[in-house]
Parts: C-alpha cells; structure tokens; sequence
C-alpha cells in the first residue's frame, strides 16, 4: 500500500484553515468533506460491494431525526448522539438488506426498494408530532465545542475532516482485507461467489449496515452544522442522488473517487448558487457531466488522474 497519497491528502487537509482563512473558503472545505463523507458512505455499497441504492437518504435522514430527538427530548449531548446515530444507521441499513436479500431482490429491484423506504420514512417523520412533522426541527443555539456547535467554522471543519478520514481509512481497508476481496466478489458475480463459499447474504447485510452508519454520521452532522432538519431535506430524493453522484462522477469503488467527485460538484453547487438564482440548476448540471463522464470516462474522473500517474511513471 502506497501511504504517500493519503498522508499528503491529510497534511494538505489539515493545513487548509490556514492557507484559507475566509469563511467562503472553510465553509467551502466543510462542504467538499461532507459530501466526500456521504458520498464514500454510498460507495461502500453501491461501489464495492454492486449493491446500488437510490434510497440512501433513509440513513441520511435516520442519523439526522436520531441524534436530534436524543439532544432536545432526552437531553443528550450531540457527541454521543452521533455515535447513537451511527448506531440507528447501521440498524436501519442491516433491516433493510435483511428484508431485501431475504426475497432474492437485486440490481434494480433493491435499488427501488431503498427509494420506498426513504420515502416511507420521509411519509411518517412528517406525519409523527414527535419528529416536529413537516415543520422540522430546530436545534438551539448553544455555542461550545462541547455541545457540537462551535464558534467558528473551523471546528465544524476539522470535525467533518474527521468522518471523511474515517470513511477514506475504511474504504483503503475494504480494498486490502479478506471481506473487501468477497464483496468485490458478489459485485462481479454473486452466484460465482456463492460457489466459492462465500455467504453472500451475510456479507451484503454487513456491508449496508456499515454504509448506513456512516450515511447517519453525515446526517447528524449535518444537524448540528445546520441545526435545522425537516423530512423532505434530509428523507429527500436529492440528498440521496447527490450521493450518488459524487461516488458515480469520481469514481465508484475506488478509494478517492467520492473525494474528487465531491470537490467538483461542490465547486459547481457554489458557482450556481452565486451566479444564478435557478431552482435545481445544479442538479441539472450534475446530471449533464455524468453523462459526458459516463461517455468518455467510464470509471470516472478517477481515471484522469490514473492516466497522469501511468504517464509520469513511464517518462
């Protein structure tokens, strides 16, 4: 394993509240990591192990709704809240493949079902009073790194730096470890692996309990950096496309994929917003470099820089 990349990814990391003191900038650099978090959450799934979902918002929205409740009805700090919030992802995530793959869904059909259940739980959330219904719910503003809400944007910036480093490591486990090399197995063909040996079952439950836990440790993050959340934001068919364009522009099933994909479409998100005040204009954009990128660059952006890399080696 080549440790040059990571380590410089983080040193560079590490040093960009200092390079780039404005708030734009950090707030820019929270965004580029929480989109690289969620959207390495989908690629777990939908990249490495060929479990596609259109419906990952159901984690999303469940780490939003968990951490939340916890913090204004039962009075616990945001810390463990998150880690509770990973917890209800990972059970969700586990019910839900259970279900699924108990009745043979695949491919298209889980895909589906994964959007049923977002909108289901995006249905009953807004229909329940203890979830605040279609009015949400709004976090109180208590500043204190102690209570997740601090003072300048810089903490909520390295916190997210954080998730996203945990999700990068688990993505360069995957790619060296015994239950990476089945998953990538049951990708390319699950009857074959089934022959081998391998529990495909099993293994798919494990790894959608492990995707939503960490789709719900973006989700409860995003409350507190936001400390508003509704059903329709966080249930919501565009968090869960956005998504699953990150990791499908950058590059399913690699390690930095999602990362790349996230600073693009981060860049682009920004630059639509300043410039233009057209509702979904940057989905529409999303939409268009994934078909240019699906046309010449099959594997994503990730290839451009493979390519560069193979040029440099050989000169």
């Amino acid at each position: 394993m080549n440790w040059k990349i990571p380590a410089t990814l983080l040193a560079a990391a590490l040093a960009y509240p200092f390079i780039f003191r404005s708030n734009f900038a950090i707030n820019f650099g929270v965004l580029v990591l929480f989109y690289a978090l969620i959207g390495q959450a989908w690629n777990i799934a939908g990249g490495y192990a060929g479990q596609l979902s259109f419906g990952h918002a159901v984690f999303f929205g469940t780490g939003a709704y968990c951490s939340t409740i916890l913090q204004l009805k039962l009075g616990w700090n945001p810390w463990p809240g998150l880690a509770a919030a990973a917890g209800a992802g990972a059970l969700v995530g586990a019910l839900i493949a259970a279900l699924s793959f108990r009745f043979g869904l695949r491919g298209s059909y889980f895909a589906l079902i994964t959007l049923a259940f977002a909108e289901v739980f995006r249905i009953l959330t807004n229909a329940v009073e203890f979830t605040g219904g279609g009015l949400g719910l709004l976090i109180p503003l208590k500043r204190g790194a102690a209570n997740f809400q601090f003072a300048e944007r810089i903490g909520f910036y390295y916190a997210i730096l954080a998730l996203a480093a945990l999700s990068i490591g688990i993505a360069i486990w995957l790619k060296r470890s015994r239950f990476g090399a089945q998953l990538a197995a049951i990708r390319e063909n699950e009857d074959a692996a089934r022959a081998l040996g391998i529990d495909a079952y099993r293994e798919k439950v494990k790894v959608m309990a492990l995707s939503g836990a960490l789709c719900a440790l973006g989700g409860s993050f995003y409350a507190q950096y936001y400390l508003y959340i509704d059903p329709t934001v966080v249930f919501g068919l565009d968090k869960s496309a956005e998504m699953l364009l990150v990791a499908m522009i950058g590059g399913t099933g690699t390690v930095y994929g999602p990362l790349i994909g996230s600073l693009l479409l981060t860049l682009v998100g920004e630059v639509t917003r300043a410039t233009t005040e057209a509702q979904g204009l940057s989905l529409i954009i999303y939409g268009a470099l994934l078909i240019l990128i699906i046309g010449f660059l099959p594997n994503g952006l990730v290839d451009l820089f493979k390519l560069r890399w193979r040029r440099k080696v050989r000169a």
